[in-house]
């Protein structure tokens, strides 16, 4: 193979790759010596001196054979890539590669990355409305956004997207996948899916918009019975959440008896929000602990005192749509023993991200840390398993049938008030067949179980009282 670089290019380069891995490799060079000393290394080796470089650790020694072949890659890119590439390119792309072979969350922020990241923590954005993440090589649907194109167009979560548009994503970036997902509100984009169940790819055509969350959403589901959907985690959520409850309260015009949060595909968010938010319903204690390497990524983040609704019943739905920041609350929450977590094992992204500013306008996003709830479980890879599993299902309600009972049989004798319980019962019976819209609660088996549930804790609860009344 003939060799198309000149001497003088070759010097230049190894002075360039070199003065490159010195940068971007710190744990390995300016990690072990000082700065003054790598300057002196790269002034020695321009002027053709004989440097005598310390040997580092031997536990650790620098990856030579490692460096040359980055090199050699780098150089034969530079030599042979069918168009000539830049400088600069080639090394953000090294960067990127570094970052995005360590895990789906790392990644590296070029002044547009930034504008997005801001994006996602002040709740509008254009596009689809989906939270996705990476999964053997395709990118996966961690959970559409509430009240977006995606979810309007019926995309779920644990979905896989194979192709965008008509370009598979097959070994595309996260990064590269979003680009092609966000585009000009009223344009069309095709996404073909794989979906557990389906036995061929179904194709979803979403018209992209401007995507405006709405972090916090609550009503009253039953006559003293409140519910708060929390669809992602942004910088007010926490206050947010408190206002919900109040105002929830002060509809009901006293304490309720039961309350639903609702974290399904909850994709997660700021964690200081989901300490803020966790917080509402904690008096003290721990709400969650960081564990990483370097001393500012261990954190212990407790509760304040003054809790909101401390003997209010509370169910928390998750499923396999909440992840990171939700998972923060229902494992707090859980662990506290303030609330029964119920639904499906959740996603299981316990790691925290750290912004790095490299300059004034690209930085790194990198995973330095691993979320703990406060009884010491890790979320990472293993999510929240709730303390009463129920499955999403369909329900049917069979065709009304004739019921006989002991007051249709002849000569039965006469109950108390007879009349006017069958009277109280055919008026139920017209009102069943009067074709109304079912309710939200009826249409979601995984929210009618939680509202029963608390129910029966309100029974349970009164009849407690009433035994403490004749006791005392």
């Amino acid at each position: 193979m003939r060799r198309v670089r000149s001497i003088q290019h070759a010097a230049a380069f190894r002075l360039l790759t070199l003065a490159t891995c010195l940068s971007l490799l710190p744990g390995l060079a300016i990690g072990q010596e000082t700065e003054a000393d790598s300057r002196h290394l790269l002034e020695g080796i321009q002027a053709d001196e004989t440097v005598n470089i310390e040997r580092p650790d031997p536990e650790k020694p620098l990856p030579l054979d490692d460096l040359r072949k980055f090199a050699e890659v780098f150089g034969r890119i530079k030599a042979a890539y069918v168009e000539e590439v830049d400088d600069r390119q080639l090394l953000e792309s090294a960067i990127k590669g570094m970052l995005s072979d360590l895990d789906p969350h790392s990644t590296y922020l070029a002044p547009k990355d930034y504008e997005k990241l801001e994006e996602s923590t002040s709740g509008e954005f254009g596009g689809l409305g989906i939270e996705v993440g990476t999964e053997d090589g395709f990118i996966k649907v961690i959970s559409p956004i509430d009240d977006t194109p995606a979810q309007k167009a019926g995309v779920r979560a644990g979905d896989l997207i194979v192709r965008l548009g008509g370009q598979p994503v097959k070994g595309m970036s996260l990064e590269e996948a979003v680009k092609l997902m966000r585009g000009k509100p009223g344009t069309v984009l095709t996404l073909t899916i794989v979906r557990e169940g389906q036995s061929a790819p179904l194709e979803i055509d979403i018209e992209r918009d401007i995507i405006k969350v709405t972090s916090v959403k609550s009503r009253m589901i039953e006559n003293g019975y409140g519910y708060v959907r929390i669809t992602q985690f942004q910088a007010d959520s926490g206050s947010q959440f408190s206002s919900a409850l109040k105002k929830l309260e002060k509809e009901h015009g006293q304490a309720l008896d039961g309350l639903v949060i609702d974290l399904r595909n909850n994709p997660g968010g700021i964690l200081q929000a989901a300490v803020e938010t966790s917080d509402v319903l904690l008096n003290d204690g721990l709400i969650v602990y960081t564990e990483g390497r370097i001393q500012s990524s261990r954190l212990r983040f407790n509760a304040n005192p003054g809790e909101l609704m401390p003997d209010t019943p509370i169910v928390v739905l998750i499923n396999g749509g909440s992840a990171s920041a939700s998972e923060i609350m229902a494992g707090a929450l859980q662990d506290h023993k303030r609330a029964v977590i119920m639904g499906t094992q959740s996603f299981g992204k316990g790691s925290v991200q750290t912004v790095i500013p490299l300059d004034e306008t690209h930085a790194i996003k990198m995973t330095t840390a691993r979320y703990y709830t406060p009884d010491g479980r890790s979320i990472q890879a293993k999510g929240i398993r709730p303390d009463i599993e129920v499955k999403p299902a369909e329900l049917t309600e069979l065709d009304s049938q004739p019921i006989f009972s002991e007051a249709d049989l002849s000569g039965h004798l006469d109950g108390q008030n007879e009349n006017q319980t069958k009277s109280e019962t055919d008026g139920k019976s017209g009102t069943e067949d009067s074709g109304q819209t079912p309710s939200a609660v009826d249409q979601d088996f995984q929210l009618r179980s939680a509202l029963n549930l608390l129910k029966g804790l309100q029974i349970l609860g009164d009849r407690d009282s009433a035994r403490q009344d004749v006791t005392d």
